[in-house]
């Protein structure tokens, strides 16, 4: 490798480089192996263990929103030998999972680092990494989230290597230390990191997109989530007036790019971490990916930083803006699930609608659109009487703030069930208005019909 190194990193190094066959021999039956997050997973490391696959058994991985399907379920498709786990679902665990060839790992995601440190077991961990710096340092690119605590608690850390993981700044936890690493592997592909494809913004999109502008104001911390709405109200954002908008996120996306160089993010006003867009995760283009390289702007954070409520709500006008697939009258949010299908994860979701209402001026949003079309082309409505049998509860109705439709926002905190439910019926869609209020009657939830003040 081209670098610059002392001599004793440059000697440490050549001692702990392997091939990545060679390294993966340290797995044994009977062990969890943990790979990386979201678009670093450790893709060599991968393909090495599942040509191992008829020599172990009972081996028992995880990973964090995989962006790939791993060679070890290509190899293994009666689960075997290796069973495939994933603390959030993407596309490809939601596929794996429809054939039984994975398990979801339920999380509330600030807690994550307790619950590593004390209540999970890590044989070896698989880690992706940039190349090392003249320091000795492994920076861990666009995901630090869990990856300290992986690394802290595995017996074995394995890194891959790979040229193209840009190098993230931090905040805190961004590196990894060479004396820290049991043996190297260097890719010999340097594939470069998944870019997701442009979501499609429907017209209901940028029409909730255009609610919470109105709800926008200078000075305010944003936290958007994953998704075509988000990526709306970001495009939005980014040609506004708005001045001094702050950064505190889970996850990064290409829209906070916009934002910033257009000028209106600035951080100016934020409480902790001015001036820094404070991230957890990084997921989106070459754009986001070449943004973050080497940018002191950005602040790479851990997850129990980023999305401990008591933290994000140190700074003021945390404006949370999420996605969710049902809300039904009682105000329960269904963000993960649908029915029995598991669809993504709890994430950080809950950490911050419930930060928002801390943050002095703060403001939470659950935004969905009023309906949806079936395979079979039924439209039925997103706001229902109960949420579908089966369906997991993501934000319980003590804690949801505010939920916002094409047709308007409607205001969930400190109103009674009969309120919450006649808010709800009227921001759904004018078609399921009249049922609506049929079921919320049925459920002796009153709704109010006339014009008095509650």
């Amino acid at each position: 490798m081209a670098l610059c190194l002392a001599d004793n990193y440059g000697h440490l190094y050549q001692q702990k480089l392997v091939t990545a066959e060679e390294a993966v021999k340290v797995v044994k039956s009977g062990d969890w192996v943990q790979y990386g997050e979201f678009v670093m997973q450790p893709r060599e490391l991968d393909a090495a263990l599942a040509k191992r696959v008829n020599e172990l058994h009972d081996v028992k991985v995880r990973a964090v929103c995989t962006t790939m399907v791993p060679e070890i379920v290509k190899a293994d498709p009666k689960r075997e030998h290796f069973r495939f786990n994933d603390w959030h679902f993407s596309g490809f665990s939601r596929a794996l999972h429809q054939q039984n060839l994975c398990n979801y790992i339920p999380i509330t995601y600030h807690e994550a680092k307790k619950i590593i440190n004390e209540l999970v077991n890590i044989d070896v961990a698989f880690v992706l990494v940039a190349p090392m710096d003249r320091n000795g340092y492994f920076n861990l690119g666009t995901s630090n989230s869990i990856t300290s605590y992986v690394i802290e608690k595995a017996k074995t850390v394995i890194v891959e290597v790979n040229k193209s993981v840009p190098v993230c700044l931090g905040g805190n936890s961004e590196a990894v230390h060479i004396t820290q690493v049991d043996y190297i592997v260097e890719s010999q592909h340097n594939t470069k990191l998944l870019n997701l494809p442009e979501p499609s913004i429907t017209p209901e999109d940028r029409q909730i997109a255009s609610h919470l502008m109105e709800q926008l104001e200078d000075g305010a911390c944003l936290q958007l989530g994953i998704g075509a709405m988000p990526n709306a109200i970001g495009a939005m954002i980014a040609e506004s007036g708005l001045k001094d908008l702050g950064v505190h996120t889970e996850m990064l996306v290409d829209s906070f790019v916009d934002m910033y160089n257009s000028g209106v993010v600035t951080g100016k006003r934020k409480q902790i971490d001015k001036g820094k867009m404070v991230y957890t995760f990084a997921m989106g283009t070459d754009k986001l990916y070449d943004f973050l390289d080497l940018n002191p702007v950005c602040a790479s954070y851990p997850v129990h930083y980023t999305n401990d409520p008591f933290i994000i709500a140190q700074n003021d006008q945390v404006f949370a803006i999420n996605n969710a697939i049902e809300v039904d009258l009682y105000s329960q949010v269904a963000s993960e699930a649908s029915g029995t299908k598991q669809i993504s994860g709890t994430g950080g979701q809950l950490d911050f609608i419930f930060a928002s209402f801390r943050s002095k001026g703060g403001k939470g949003f659950i935004c969905l659109s009023a309906t949806k079309k079936l395979s079979d082309g039924t439209v039925v409505s997103r706001i229902r009487p109960t949420l579908s049998p089966g369906t997991i509860v993501t934000i319980p109705r003590s804690l949801n703030y505010y939920v916002v439709t094409e047709y308007g926002i409607a205001l969930m905190k400190g109103r009674t069930t009969w309120q919450r439910a006649e808010e709800l019926i009227k921001i759904a869609h004018p078609d399921f208005r009249d049922e609506l209020i049929k079921e919320a009657e049925k459920m002796k939830i009153w709704v109010r019909t006339n014009k008095q003040d509650a």
